[in-house]
């Protein structure tokens, strides 16, 4: 990062709120279909000796699920983050420009690394707020299958948020907040630390403070890597413990790590990994350019927002 004399201009929280709701939608229709399969490879039940697994791998399970519910099953759950995922960025977004905002201490003095990790990490405590419930009811609805002879417990994003609501009251749809909060705050920290180092770093090299859209997207979708590969274990613990029968896991996440470990080892923390990687580039990168794309239009009709 540039010496501490440098500066930037000051981080918008407003602007960045509106401008990270319309790059997290852009995120949902670009990468569903991947998150949809990482659950279900996530949450699939342990098989018997000489059992073969439900799924094989991601393609199969994508085969599988295009067979029995057909292209739109890979869409399964996608109104929870569709109706979240705009203030869900918004938020996070948001909360990365105070969490930077608060640090500038001295007028638009630009910061270094590990400020810009407090700031990510920051704006994951902040969007956890509607992450938690939003990933409660996306598994749930997820991992319900529409095969034939399969049950149907939720019919859609409003009747499972009542229904959780019914069974156990407020504390039921923020299930697994504290698994959301143990993923997001070091993964949001290096997903905007990843992002801005290689933003800099092309800024270095071509000495103009303007960087090209290839540069942009290479960023966002890199960033979008490293969030996933800090943040996949706490993923995984998240969603056993989120689609799991109330009373399962009588300490929460620590009992499903223990589990997880005793019967399944160390490298089912990264089951679903190949599906969210293949996901995670395009994804983020739609994410950013979302954000640029946004930035530009404000820019240019409210110049001094």
């Amino acid at each position: 990062m540039s010496d501490s004399n440098s500066s930037e201009k000051k981080a918008n929280p407003a602007k960045s709120f509106l401008s990270g709701g319309f790059g997290g939608i852009c995120t949902v229709i670009s990468g569903h279909p991947l998150d949809t399969i990482k659950v279900r490879l996530q949450t699939m039940p342990r098989t018997g000796p000489g059992e073969a697994p439900l799924y094989k791998g991601t393609f199969d399970c994508a085969a599988k699920t295009i067979k029995n519910e057909g292209f739109l099953g890979l869409y399964k759950g996608m109104s929870a983050p569709i109706v979240g995922v705009a203030p869900i960025f918004a938020l996070c977004f948001a909360g990365y420009a105070l969490g930077k905002r608060v640090q500038q201490t001295e007028g638009n003095t630009k910061l270094n690394y590990r400020q810009i990790f407090v700031a990510g990490s920051f704006s994951g405590l902040l969007s956890t707020i509607i992450t938690a419930p939003g990933e409660r009811i996306k598994c749930l609805l997820q991992i319900q299958q529409a095969s034939s002879g399969a049950e149907r417990k939720y019919n859609g994003m409003l009747d499972c948020a009542g229904k959780l609501y019914k069974e156990g009251g407020i504390r039921s749809i923020y299930k697994g907040s504290c698994a959301t909060l143990l993923r997001d705050l070091p993964a949001n920290g290096v997903y905007f630390l990843a992002y801005e180092a290689i933003q800099n770093y092309s800024k270095k090299q071509s000495g103009s403070d303007q960087v090209s859209l290839a540069v942009t997207l290479f960023a966002g979708g890199s960033a979008g890597i490293a969030y996933w590969l800090v943040g996949m274990p706490a993923d995984v613990l998240k969603s056993r413990l989120q689609t799991a029968p109330e009373g399962t896991y009588k300490s929460g996440i620590r009992s499903v790590f223990k589990e997880l470990m005793v019967k399944d080892g160390p490298l089912a923390l990264y089951r679903g990994i190949t599906p969210i990687m293949i996901r995670a580039f395009p994804a983020n990168a739609a994410c950013f350019f979302g954000i640029e794309l946004a930035n530009k239009f404000f820019d240019k009709f409210f110049p001094n927002f």
